[in-house]
């Protein structure tokens, strides 16, 4: 109750703050002098040295401007189609004088030889396009101006990505330029019903995001619900996808997560064809899925390129690692601490002349070797390339060979927490590997202080709090909790794929039938 108290107040208290950034600024209307829009571009943009104004004039009659921000725009696009069609072009854009409805159509589709061209109306609007990367036009007389698409992006190519590889299976990943994202879900899904919904959050960073799913297959009441958290974020910036996924999950304090991210375009691809909708963001080469389900998180999309045999072996394997990340460390202080007896005699006499000598009890023992680990995996993460595995070496090795020659800790303690660390890394997804070493932990402390009875709470409470938990309304733990026989064939087991003929339910509970009933295969018996 005081937890909640304290959140509540906290969260009244941040609501009674303005909006931040620029969001509550009227607009104000582009006027019809040049010179007073462009001193007020100036004024807005500090006189920044990379904003350029370009003047022109043809005939000595009408006075324009061609604005843009250097870096952001394509200095061949700006010199060939926007500046040279203007003062060399075969339609004179001088004779329209005044913005009057049918100039701008003239100039759009006429002249200024650019697919992407809108009509801008106000200060703001203009200050939003140069941002973007579009170049605006300008002219005396005129009341409204005309954003040309003039960008030019630095950005990778298309390359394997870093944090999921696999060994069969496509090798290309998502980049940071959301454009180049949208293209590699097309490339896969070759549909008009997938379908694309576009918004731009951060009243600084404006950053845009993208929801796509495929029409008739998604469910439309998680689809208008991830819009409506969407539009209800009112912040100043947005640098990539782990910003919105805090914003719009559905619980907060809890170290399971709600959302699964991917870089691989087929992963993202897989779960539209499912009826989950994606959320892509500009600049961030993670894709957000959603709604989730736990079991998802264990899930490679190499299972599916695989046998079935093998990739059932393999994903039960996962479970089972998942299961020692978390409960190794605290069953081996609750064994060794409270419950000797269900040792056997040689096992427990090694346990015991390899303890004797060591000054701190188990459970300490442990907690200060998941720490030390835990330190070197961070340093290993932060350091260059170049010196990283050196410091695995002096970690795993140096480090922890001293340990025990120094009476430290014992070398039993060492087997636990390297078996522990290596089955953390067979988890597929990073946030639900991060999960269990945090839960790690939570368990070593109630194995130290009520043996297994204090695991066994401890588990019975975290399988209460995973079956209460939702996300965009799809129960965390289905098709266990509830039990769902029809989506178990993709759970523990992975049948072959011509069993698969319906997708998940709660995914997709409209359009449920992925494939045909009858395409196992037949062997006929040749004749001799």
């Amino acid at each position: 109750m005081l937890i909640n108290r304290i959140i509540k107040f906290f969260y009244q208290k941040q609501n009674a703050q303005d909006d931040p950034g620029e969001g509550t600024e009227s607009p104000e209307p582009v006027a019809c002098s040049l010179q007073q829009n462009l001193d007020t571009i100036k004024k807005l943009t500090g006189s920044s040295s990379d904003i350029i104004i370009r003047k022109v004039q043809r005939n000595h009659s009408l006075q324009m401007a061609v604005v843009y921000i250097e870096g952001l725009t394509d200095n061949a696009i700006i010199n060939q189609h926007i500046l040279n069609p203007i003062i060399n072009g075969e339609q004179d854009i001088s004779v329209y004088a005044d913005s009057s409805p049918d100039s701008f159509p003239v100039i759009q589709n006429q002249v200024i030889p650019i697919g992407g061209t809108n009509k801008v109306q106000d200060i703001k609007a203009i200050i939003a396009a140069l941002f973007n990367g579009f170049a605006v036009i300008l002219a005396e007389g005129w009341n409204e101006g005309l954003s040309a698409a003039a960008s030019k992006r630095m950005q990778r190519g298309v390359e394997e990505p870093t944090s999921q590889t696999v060994i069969r299976g496509p090798k290309e990943g998502f980049t940071e330029n959301i454009g180049t994202n949208v293209a590699l879900l097309r490339h896969r899904i070759k549909s008009p019903k997938l379908w694309k919904i576009d918004r731009t959050i951060g009243t600084l960073t404006q950053t845009s995001v993208s929801v796509m799913y495929i029409e008739g297959v998604a469910t439309e009441s998680v689809l208008k619900e991830v819009l409506q958290r969407l539009d209800g974020i009112k912040t100043d910036s947005i640098l990539e996808g782990g910003y919105l996924e805090e914003f719009i999950q559905d619980h907060t304090f809890t170290p399971f997560p709600t959302i699964i991210n991917t870089e691989r375009p087929d992963s993202a691809a897989a779960a539209l064809l499912e009826g989950q909708v994606i959320v892509l963001v500009d600049g961030s080469p993670f894709v957000l899925i959603l709604p989730i389900t736990f079991f998802k998180f264990f899930i490679a999309s190499e299972d599916y390129y695989q046998r079935f045999d093998i990739s059932t072996f393999l994903r039960l394997i996962r479970f089972a690692s998942f299961a020692l990340s978390m409960l190794l460390p605290s069953l081996y202080v609750a064994v060794t601490t409270f419950h000797q007896e269900m040792l056997p005699s040689t096992l427990l006499y090694s346990l015991a002349v390899q303890r004797e000598g060591v000054p701190l009890p188990a459970l300490f023992e442990a907690i200060l070797m998941e720490l030390t680990f835990e330190i070197l995996r961070e340093a290993g993460i932060r350091m260059p390339r170049a010196i990283g595995p050196a410091i695995s070496i002096v970690g795993a090795l140096v480090l922890g060979q001293a340990a025990v020659q120094a009476g430290l800790v014992s070398a039993a303690m060492v087997i636990v927490v390297a078996l522990t660390a290596i089955s953390n890394f067979v988890v597929p997804q990073f946030n639900m590997a991060i999960a269990a070493r945090l839960l790690r932990f939570v368990l070593m402390l109630s194995a130290g202080t009520l043996g297994l009875f204090g695991i066994m709470s401890c588990l019975i409470f975290l399988l209460i709090h995973m079956a209460s938990l939702r996300s965009f309304g799809i129960p965390y733990m289905t098709p266990v909790a509830p039990m769902i026989p029809a989506n178990m064939k993709d759970i523990f087991v992975r049948v072959p794929w011509w069993m698969m003929s319906t997708r998940p339910k709660l995914f997709a509970p409209k359009n449920n039938v992925r494939q045909s009933a009858n395409l196992r295969p037949t062997h006929k018996k040749r004749n001799d």
